[in-house]
């Protein structure tokens, strides 16, 4: 009987320290897997890591202006974005998020893709985790090589290669911002032949780069009806609005607003 007890409090220990070690390890081992990719309808998963050297800096500036324009600054919760998508979502039927990138790294490598509580307050847990353990740079890298750019594509190494026959390193600007783009919806927009609505928020991002004209950003328009399943995912293609290599350079801080929150405060 004492074996018995003691085999259940080795194992009771273990299911608490085992999410902070595999945190601690994860500072610098890459993870064979996540839960998102294990959840996947697509199988077999494409997924290549690659170490932050090898994603281009425009694609790190693309993700963060899209994503989390408050990335640098945060401890891993927006509270300003949190408070806004609540007013939205009690004025609107489509459901706006506010998680960070740090959250979002927590949900895809340990938590099931479901709305409930408990996943968002494991949520939480693993974001203070990873916040306490981790370095903003690492977060970030670990977000572009886990998150999921189209069905079945996770990182932006397996994505560039796919979508546009390139390494992540090579990305041009407005490839970049497609990746980042389609992030909120990867499995129903498509990052090689983005449909009308994506193209605005392609525009949008790259005026928050500084390589438009700031404008706005996009409402995505309610559906009429909910799309049968199989027309889940599909939309329009669209030709490019401007062939990728013929980008502007970015403008002076004197022409327009500073992007400075897109860089680590120490290169600013």
């Amino acid at each position: 009987m004492r074996k018995l007890w003691h085999f259940f409090l080795w194992a009771l220990l273990l299911a608490f320290l085992t999410p902070p070690m595999a945190v601690v390890a994860l500072r610098w081992l890459p993870p064979p897997t996540t839960a998102f990719m294990l959840q996947s309808p697509t199988q077999p998963v494409s997924y290549r890591w690659v170490p932050a050297t090898g994603h281009a800096e425009v694609l790190r500036k693309a993700v963060i202006a899209a994503e989390d324009q408050k990335f640098w600054e945060h401890k891993g919760f927006d509270f300003e974005a949190i408070e806004r998508a609540l007013a939205h979502n009690q004025r609107n039927r489509r459901l706006r998020g506010a998680s960070t990138i740090s959250q979002q790294v927590a949900k895809n490598l340990f938590l099931r893709n479901e709305r409930s509580w408990l996943r968002k307050g494991l949520e939480v847990s693993f974001t203070v985790l990873i916040e306490a353990c981790w370095t903003k740079p690492r977060i970030l890298e670990m977000y572009l090589n886990i998150a999921e750019f189209g069905p079945g594509v996770f990182g932006a190494e397996a994505a560039s290669q796919k979508f546009f026959g390139k390494p992540a390193v090579q990305l041009t600007p407005e490839q970049a911002a497609r990746l980042a783009a389609v992030l909120p919806r990867p499995r129903k927009w498509k990052a090689a032949s983005p449909g009308p609505y994506v193209q605005k928020r392609v525009q949008w991002i790259l005026g928050q780069m500084g390589y438009r004209p700031a404008q706005p950003e996009p409402v995505e328009p309610e559906p009429a009806a909910p799309l049968p399943d199989s027309q889940e995912g599909q939309t329009p293609d669209m030709p490019d609005l401007v062939p990728p290599d013929e980008l502007p350079e970015p403008r002076p801080d004197n022409e327009g607003p500073r992007r400075s929150y897109l860089t680590p405060p120490s290169s600013t």
